[in-house]
């Protein structure tokens, strides 16, 4: 899956850090549902240091289509909201089942 972290290009991903992705979408639509701007900030870092970390960065002359975008973590509350889908940030959960 291809992944764009806002300001920092695409990264191609594996389902096993789709699910952990996965989890940290759940804690960020989370927060957001309490305007918990803090613990938002904090799971959209984790995602993006977790693409970083774990995802092979695409050229910047990649043209790909990005199925996830991560945003970055120093919106508003109400511009992160325009962003997110009542799925959240990734598209249907992965899951182990396949």
């Amino acid at each position: 899956m291809i992944v764009r972290v806002v300001g920092d290009g695409q990264y191609e991903v594996d389902d096993g850090l789709m699910e952990r992705l996965n989890e940290l979408d759940r804690e960020a639509l989370d927060a957001l549902g309490r305007d918990d701007e803090a613990s938002l900030d904090r799971a959209l870092d984790e995602m993006a240091a977790a693409v970083r970390e774990r995802g092979t960065r695409l050229p910047d002359d990649a043209l790909s289509p990005s199925e996830v975008v991560i945003p970055p973590s120093d919106l508003t509350l109400e511009e992160t909201r325009k962003l997110v889908s009542e799925q959240g940030f990734l598209p249907d959960p992965v899951t182990s089942d396949g």
